[in-house]
């Protein structure tokens, strides 16, 4: 009955929910296409032009950004002639495996680099003087070649399993076959990324307890100097000793001023970051964990999807339940351009890279903005 009910609407030109559900699909998903690629692509050449942003944590987020981009425009176009054709793959099978590889790879290579990134968050706070040293432009390229090659790592297995990567037409996408754990190796598949996602947020657990710990600076102990006829010598002393003693202040040999105040640094563990460092790292701090966190609400329930079909046997999931995770996981595509209302330095970059009619107009008054309107 509700088969016919279909084709009398469509015989008599109303529009099924079929119909609608898939009109809302490619409005929803061009949408992400087009904010993912121009803003991904934005903020990367803020990164690339700006000599300020030449960091490591913006190489990362460069790496981020590029890989978001180019999963919208590979992989993001086939399913949307997929739902145009209502749900069916009109290409090969080996096109739908590559396709299959590219989003395992992208969604794999986003939760490593995460992953690196919260590591060198920790070090950036925690350990800031062996951070400053030793993560130099080549160690940001070789941490993203790690990455990469642990995506690969991961996606690429799959690709010789017959049947793994395949079609699934509740998704409207090529992707990983997600079957019962004794059926193929689903369940290391995504335990993998789990814990690594987990491993991600307890780093950053990590580093928001370090700061907990250390929210309050000691209190500075003055050690008083001892005095000779007017010439200050001892830990507590300064430069002003020596001063006097050149003067004719007092008598006896030159102070040993400095080796006072240098045995007396060497036995504190100090730091060399300011308190602006601080506040930078800080803010970096709090715009990668956003981006992780984001991935972490927009992947997880399509993670628990999968993980439910690896337990359950001949588990039947809703479809409308599915569908709804599938597409927060395309949404996570564009995530990254958002980290320009997050970051200080980035919106500051674009500003300055605005055509100079638009900062003219900007920093014009009101009375005159309106005259050139």
């Amino acid at each position: 009955l509700t088969g016919r009910a279909g084709l009398a609407e469509r015989a008599s030109g109303g529009i099924s929910a079929t119909d609608v559900s898939a009109y809302f699909k490619l409005v929803f998903l061009g949408l992400i296409i087009c904010v993912s690629l121009v803003g991904n692509l934005l903020v990367s050449l803020l990164v690339l032009r700006d000599r300020t942003l030449h960091k490591a944590p913006y190489f990362f987020l460069l790496d981020l950004c590029l890989a978001d981009a180019v999963r919208s425009a590979a992989c993001f176009p086939f399913v949307l002639v997929s739902v145009h054709n209502s749900s069916a793959w009109t290409y090969s099978a080996l096109s739908c495996k590559v396709v299959a590889f590219m989003a395992v790879l992208f969604c794999f290579h986003a939760a490593f680099m995460l992953f690196c990134v919260a590591v060198t968050r920790y070090l950036a706070i925690a350990h800031h003087r062996f951070y400053a040293k030793r993560m130099t432009i080549w160690t940001c390229a070789a941490i993203i070649c790690m990455v990469w090659t642990l995506a690969v790592a991961m996606a690429f297995p799959p690709v010789f399993d017959v049947g793994t990567y395949k079609f699934i037409r509740d998704e409207d996408q090529c992707i990983f076959e997600h079957r019962y754990l004794k059926t193929n190796d689903t369940l290391g598949f995504m335990l993998m990324l789990a814990v690594v996602v987990l491993a991600t947020h307890g780093f950053y657990a990590k580093l928001l307890l370090f700061e907990y710990r250390h929210r309050k600076m000691k209190p500075v102990q003055l050690v008083p100097a001892i005095s000779q006829n007017w010439t200050f010598h001892g830990p507590g002393a300064t430069g002003q000793a020596a001063a006097n003693w050149i003067a004719g202040f007092g008598r006896g040999p030159m102070p040993p001023t400095l080796l006072g105040i240098r045995q007396n640094l060497h036995n504190q563990h100090r730091r060399l970051l300011g308190m602006e460092e601080v506040r930078s790292e800080r803010r970096l701090g709090r715009m990668f964990y956003t981006i992780t966190l984001l991935f972490l609400v927009l992947w997880a329930p399509y993670i628990i999807a999968c993980f439910w079909r690896v337990f359950v046997k001949s588990c039947s999931i809703p479809h409308q339940y599915l569908s709804i995770t599938v597409w927060m996981s395309f949404a996570q595509a564009a995530v990254n351009p958002f980290c320009l209302l997050l970051n200080e330095d980035l919106r500051k970059v674009l500003r300055a890279h605005l055509p100079t009619y638009w900062r003219t107009k900007q920093h014009l008054p009101q009375d005159e903005a309106y005259c050139i309107m």
